[in-house]
């Protein structure tokens, strides 16, 4: 909007009628909201008459009226009175909460993909809360929410400040730094949690989000002000949010304050937010789907969108809630896993609209400085260049090209591998010496010793080993191929959907660890993303948005696999879904070596052709190189290669991501780092899974919480720091 559309409101003469167009939209505003109350009554109701103890309707109805002495009932004093009436008006609530507090994010970012699941505001609220109850026994709701709030607090701050970055604005770019900063929090809140069963069964529906520990009116009566304190913020700061929408400049020349105003938002939210997390737990995607419908019904006026939202969200909560009580009899699922099988196809819809391409939400990122639309292509790399640069071997007729840096960063972490895998061997919980350590790995020494390394310490290694590679491999293909350091197996769902399948496999089997059911989750979740983003490599971030929504659903679909377990089989899974090694051997790694014994060399042969699908498609044709040909051969070697390494260890997240950078940065940008990000991901395995045996005295953390916790930041440096724009 330009400054010449701004101005002061038309005035027109007495007796003359607003413009059709605008009393059409306010009866259109008019007749959903008056649907959407209708609707809401009419799922709490549904609500007070679903459940357990065997109370229907009628008596519900009988309780609510005082009827037939149904007061006096102590049975339907405590279904209905301290179970169904506090869980029914906590779920209006909270889903009021989330949809305020998902459309205030999205109209201050001007971005219809900002929620706070997204943007990791409910993974900070989670850590605080569960922190609070695990080491400082907090168990009342205003306790939880003083450590919510905090969370939360640090999450907005982060959040608001990616937003303000040069380049972090951007919808996409903000909606993957979110979920780096998510990924963090959770990994944080798993050290928490995973080692401890009592501690994993205490958290496992609440950490999901659940309503099914709601009890009584003492935990929604103490938060019922902070509630209340947030959505009265929350429309206050309606009318100047609406002029911030106008851009930094036309909201000055206003007389508003784009700082403060911003400042203003992150306290409605946070306190909406906080509210939420500490009565039922973490729920994503409520805000996105909120937000979406009202602002489909509403248009730009941001009040409406507010108190619509608020409606919205509390129906889809309510709704989802009863759900949750049915689906999955005599278990009942978390709620936040119906909301996320919603909630993920309308992401995809948000995702794919015109609209998102009209702001460029869908196109590769460009170089820093560039002209918006054009990429700034890698330049060829020259004959003179590459042959000063290489080192020529020759035997008779025979000669061979060795490149000069890349032979030396092969060497470097050929030797760091070799210095993890000795420390990861040495390094545990009994204390042994280095000598008796080298000992043992010959077979000499005490037969203990010889069996703890031998059986158990090298077997786990050897499986790291595999899984780091394969994962570095998968991510190095899959970063050329869609010509994006983000698009890995992690962001791209398919670590989420070979788990997924894995564990759907265990359940049918009643076996677990067939080491096909990987590689055929992957292949799945890479079909579904590939096809509804319209092609990897051709859609730029939106392939990386429609990937983390099959994250979630494939995360979903794990998630309701674990409540349907019982607690010693869910916590022993849950620790292998969080990305474990425990034991690991020989025997896991077996397909994964075999895997890479096949498709290394046959990545190595295809290498100088994934340096050609770096450019554009019509320039690798006329290069003499079939792009579609290439590119479908890589993306079936990277999901293989991913899905046998979920197989062995779990999800393990940045892995992918983070070896193919480090392993550029070391061997120079002329060439597709394939051995470099195979040695560096099996470097960063083998540490990780050391640091995360000799962390805690006794307690073991998982290779995956720790690449998560460590990971988080690397991303947030990927796409925030320097020139962002031009290395994503």
């Amino acid at each position: 909007m330009t400054l010449s559309q701004v101005g002061p409101p038309e005035v027109r003469p007495a007796g003359q009628q607003a413009p059709a167009g605008r009393r059409n939209g306010t009866r259109t505003i008019a007749v959903a909201s008056v649907a959407l109350v209708l609707a809401v009554l009419a799922l709490s109701a549904l609500s007070l008459s679903v459940g357990a103890g065997e109370v229907g309707p009628g008596d519900v109805l009988d309780y609510l009226l005082g009827r037939n002495g149904a007061r006096d009932n102590s049975r339907l004093s405590l279904v209905v009175g301290d179970l169904r009436i506090p869980r029914t008006l906590t779920a209006l609530a909270v889903g009021a909460a989330l949809g305020t507090a998902g459309c205030l994010l999205q109209a201050v970012t001007r971005n219809p993909l900002a929620e706070t699941g997204l943007l990791g505001v409910n993974a900070g609220a989670s850590l605080g809360v569960v922190v609070a109850i695990a080491f400082l026994g907090v168990q009342s709701g205003f306790g939880h929410l003083l450590w919510a709030f905090g969370g939360a607090v640090v999450a907005s701050a982060l959040v608001l400040f990616m937003a303000g970055r040069r380049g972090g604005g951007s919808p996409m770019r903000l909606v993957l730094a979110g979920s780096a900063l998510g990924a963090t929090f959770g990994g944080i809140t798993s050290v928490v949690i995973v080692n401890s069963a009592e501690t994993y069964d205490r958290f496992r529906f609440w950490v999901l989000g659940s309503l099914a520990g709601v009890e009584g009116f003492t935990k929604l009566g103490s938060l019922v002000p902070v509630l209340a304190m947030g959505f009265v913020v929350a429309l206050l700061v309606a009318r100047p949010l609406s002029a911030l929408a106008l851009g930094d400049d036309l909201a000055r020349g206003l007389g508003h304050r784009p700082g403060a105003i911003r400042v203003v938002v992150a306290l409605a939210v946070t306190l909406l937010t906080a509210a939420s997390v500490a009565l039922i737990g973490p729920v994503s995607f409520l805000g996105l789907l909120a937000g979406f419908l009202a602002r489909a019904v509403t248009g730009p006026r941001l009040t409406a969108q507010i108190a619509l939202a608020g409606l919205i969200g509390a129906g889809v909560l309510t709704g989802s809630d009863i759900l949750a009580r049915v689906v999955s009899r005599p278990f009942e699922a978390p709620v936040s896993v119906i909301i996320a099988l919603f909630g993920a196809p309308v992401l995809i819809g948000v995702v794919r609209s015109k609209r998102l391409g009209a702001m460029g939400m869908t196109d590769p990122a460009t170089a820093e400085g560039g002209t918006p639309g054009r990429r700034r292509l890698p330049r060829l790399p020259r004959p003179a260049r590459e042959r000063a640069d290489s080192l020529v071997l020759r035997r008779g007729a025979l000669s061979l090209l060795v490149p000069r840096r890349a032979a030396l960063a092969a060497l470097l972490l050929t030797a760091l591998l070799v210095g993890a895998v000795v420390l990861s061997a040495y390094a545990g919980q009994s204390e042994m010496s280095l000598s008796r350590t080298f000992g043992a790995v010959f077979g000499s020494g005490d037969r203990f010793d010889v069996l703890l390394v031998q059986k158990f310490r090298l077997g786990r290694i050897v499986a790291g080993l595999a899984a780091g590679a394969a994962l570095g491999l998968a991510g190095c293909l899959t970063q050329t191929l869609a010509r994006n350091r983000l698009a890995t197996p992690e962001l791209l769902g398919v670590n989420d959907g070979a788990t997924a399948a894995v564990l759907l496999s265990a359940t049918l089997s009643g076996t677990f660890g067939a080491w096909w059911a990987g590689p055929v989750g992957a292949l799945a979740a890479v079909l579904v993303v590939t096809t509804v983003s319209g092609g990897l490599g051709q859609r730029g971030y939106r392939v990386l948005v429609v990937g983390l929504a099959m994250s979630a659903l494939a995360s979903a679909v794990t998630q309701v696999v674990l409540s349907r377990r019982s607690l010693n089989s869910a916590s022993s899974l849950y620790v292998w879904t969080s990305g474990s090694l425990n034991g690991r051997g020989y025997s896991v790694a077996g397909p994964v070596l075999i895997g890479l014994a096949v498709l290394v060399p046959l990545a190595l042969v295809v290498a100088r052709r994934l340096d050609v699908l770096r450019f554009d498609d019509s320039t690798a044709a006329s290069l003499g190189v079939a792009p579609a040909r290439v590119r479908l051969l890589c993306l079936l070697l990277a999901v293989g290669l991913a899905g046998l390494a979920v197989g062995i260890c779990g999800p393990v997240g940045f892995v992918a991501l983070a070896s193919p950078v480090i392993a550029g940065r070391l061997a120079g940008p002329l060439r597709v780092p394939v051995l470099g990000s195979m040695l560096v991901g099996a470097v960063l395995i083998v540490l990780a899974d050391t640091v995360g045996r000799v962390v805690f005295s006794g307690v073991e953390v998982p290779v995956g919480i720790v690449t998560t916790v460590l990971g988080g930041p690397f991303l947030l440096w990927v796409l925030l720091g320097r020139s962002g724009a031009a290395r994503v």
